[in-house]
């Protein structure tokens, strides 16, 4: 749905801005269609499809503030029910995400949390056990890698990255997100303000600025506190109310800041697999090893991300193995 006022899209949609009154940057994201269907594509129970709603949401708002020329992605790795979880966002916009899980053990947590009568969504120990949040933003085989980990450490999500820009970057930021199943589709919305060094009138930054320590003085201390104040105004059904467009969203929350708007970006679901890449992954294994693992005559490969499968049969391989 586009906003009428500017002919730009509302949903699976970042919009970029910054509080002219105090330098403040953030991002507001809308997910909908793009991650009803990364959702829509697995059999995830209700708690855990949320949470992947979240986690791309935190990927769209976390990789939009930054200048990059590749993909950025954020991971958790735990001993918990959900093994691990990944989500990555290209500078193009292109999102996908994946979560790998025990059901069993997912199952029985899931039951003793309804059990001890908990409301809202697990705890982060709950489904994730102990483990790390990891980000990167990988730019090609020619430069280098930047990677920040963080432990799994507070309640949600927002809050493992909350405490790694705390810690390790001593960046000020503020998040809130909310992801849930509305009107029949999967929906996700967050907001993000963070102090972050000037980088010009794009709103975004360099991921070589991530360490710059933001200044302390008094007002900065009191713009930021009033900052917080309004964006914890904002509630989850104000982000996942799609009759609320973003600026209007945006106006109601921070118009006595002097709120500004950069270009919108818009994000759509897009996986990164091909049957050409396979070939090469195939290509690059001993044949008799490949051959090994037919299946009623088929070597089956599936992407993880998009649950495609992909066949090989005796003439594809030969194929593979000819070129």
């Amino acid at each position: 749905m586009p906003d009428l006022t500017t002919g730009q899209p509302d949903t699976d949609a970042v919009q970029t801005f910054a509080l002219e009154s105090s330098g403040i940057r953030g991002d507001l994201v809308r997910l909908g269609d793009s991650l009803d269907r990364i959702v829509s594509r697995h059999d995830y129970p209700t708690a855990l499809a949320a949470l992947i709603g979240e986690m791309l949401a935190l990927t769209a708002m976390q990789s939009s503030l930054m200048k990059y020329d590749g993909i950025f992605t954020l991971q958790t790795k735990g001993d918990g029910p959900v093994k691990m979880m990944v989500a990555d966002a290209t500078s193009e916009g292109h999102l996908r995400g994946y979560a790998g899980f025990d059901a069993e053990r997912l199952e029985t947590a899931l039951a003793r949390h309804g059990a001890s009568g908990g409301a809202g969504p697990l705890a982060i120990a709950d489904i994730l056990g102990g483990g790390y949040l990891a980000f990167t933003v990988d730019q090609g085989e020619h430069t280098e890698r930047y990677q920040g980990i963080v432990e799994l450490t507070g309640h949600s999500l927002s809050d493992c990255l909350q405490h790694y820009f705390k810690q390790s970057e001593q960046i000020r930021c503020g998040l809130i997100v909310a992801a849930a199943h509305v009107d029949g589709a999967w929906r996700a919305g967050g907001l993000i303000l963070q102090r972050v060094p000037d980088q010009g009138g794009s709103g975004r930054k360099s991921h070589e600025d991530l360490g710059a320590a933001p200044l302390e003085d008094s007002d900065e201390a009191e713009d930021w506190r009033r900052a917080m104040i309004l964006q914890a105004s904002c509630t989850p059904g104000e982000l996942l109310d799609w009759d609320l467009p973003i600026n209007d969203l945006l106006f109601r929350l921070f118009h006595e800041e002097g709120v500004r708007v950069f270009q919108r970006r818009p994000l759509v679901a897009r996986c990164r697999c091909s049957r050409g890449r396979l070939e090469e992954t195939l290509r690059s294994l001993p044949r008799a090893e490949v051959e090994d693992c037919k299946i009623d005559g088929e070597v089956v490969m599936s992407c993880q991300f998009c649950n495609q499968d992909y066949r090989f049969d005796a003439a594809a391989l030969a194929q593979v193995y000819a070129s």
